[in-house]
């Protein structure tokens, strides 16, 4: 008995210390390392080609999109707000890009260049003119940034179907699918390039300039951010530009994967990319976030979805699942402030 009761006196110091460290960890990696670690080894029993090269190659090029879009929505999330439009401007930037494309192949035939140039750019300004009124209505007409995007989402939708019928738009030089959808430089993908050239970007903006301090000044206290001198409106009008243009990139180059011009697609792409930030530790209060856990985070989106397809689960239930892992990681965001209160207490 006395035995016993030793071993039970000196185990709780131990597991108190271990209870310390794990919490401590938690505090400072955020819920996204141990989500990964899960996912790993959860998939790697349910497939036996989930952890090959071949396999964690695709799953980083299946993420481009994913994590360009979230570039853009971590930058929203930053000031407070978000945007559920950002697949309404893939598909617009789908439709827009293919149709110019298409339109321009007709009277330029034998001008490839000219044809991709102007047909990227057309795509790009139709999903950045969105972010403009998203940026318009939220900023200065004080529509409450669920509202303005919902219901942007909705009406460019509609558009986009109106314009296509629903049926895909074809007609694009087979050298814009080559290059931006297929090609490769230096053995890595096109797209992958692409999307490290927006993060490395973002995180220049975010970390270096004014501007991005400007942003999570808002986040954190719009009040004192527009005391201290900074024009909160414009803050938050261009923010909701910049996070246009960069879902507008990610549409192009998803035309170019498709090969086609789709109003059907994106639908799921506010869902994930608002998953993608909350998981990365971004607050959706505002003023907290990092741009190198945004992008691991919209990796690991994609690495479930890749592992649930190995293991054949349903596309309706990857749904749910994501849909789980996001609140998941708001109940986890919510115990990580009050374990950084608890500390800062003790």
């Amino acid at each position: 008995m006395r035995t016993l009761l030793s071993k039970s006196i000196t185990a709780t110091p131990s597991g108190l210390v271990q209870s310390q460290l794990l919490k401590r960890s938690f505090v400072r990696l955020g819920v996204l390392p141990f989500l990964l670690v899960i996912a790993l080894v959860t998939f790697s029993f349910l497939s036996s080609s989930f952890l090959t090269v071949s396999n964690l190659t695709n799953v980083v090029r299946q993420s481009v999109f994913l994590a360009i879009v979230s570039m853009g929505q971590m930058m929203v999330l930053l000031t407070g707000g978000f945007d559920l439009s950002v697949g309404t401007i893939l598909a617009l930037t789908s439709v827009a890009t293919a149709m110019a494309m298409a339109t321009l192949a007709q009277i330029f035939p034998d001008s490839i260049f000219l044809i991709i140039t102007l047909g990227c750019l057309a795509g790009l300004a139709v999903g950045t003119i969105v972010g403009v009124i998203n940026g318009l209505g939220v900023a200065f007409l004080n529509v409450a940034p669920f509202i303005m995007t919902l219901g942007i989402a909705s009406t460019g939708f509609g558009i986009a179907l109106s314009l296509t019928g629903g049926t895909p738009v074809y007609g694009m030089p087979m050298e814009f699918g080559n290059v931006f959808g297929f090609g490769t430089f230096l053995s890595i993908p096109v797209p992958i390039w692409i999307a490290a050239l927006v993060v490395l970007l973002t995180w220049g903006i975010v970390n270096m300039t004014r501007y991005g301090r400007a942003l999570y000044a808002v986040g954190g206290n719009p009040r004192a951010a527009m005391l201290s001198g900074i024009d909160t409106r414009k803050t938050q009008f261009l923010v909701y530009v910049v996070c246009a243009f960069l879902a507008s990139i990610a549409g192009v180059l998803l035309t170019a994967r498709l090969d086609t011009g789709e109003a059907n697609i994106g639908s799921s792409m506010p869902l994930e990319s608002i998953a993608a930030c909350v998981i990365a530790g971004v607050s959706l209060r505002g003023g907290v976030g990092k741009v190198g856990s945004v992008a691991l985070g919209a990796v690991f989106i994609s690495l479930v979805q890749n592992g649930m397809n190995l293991a054949r689960i349903d596309s309706y239930m990857q749904t749910v699942v994501i849909g789980l892992i996001l609140i998941a990681a708001v109940v986890a965001d919510q115990l990580r402030l009050r374990y950084i209160a608890d500390l800062r207490g003790s």
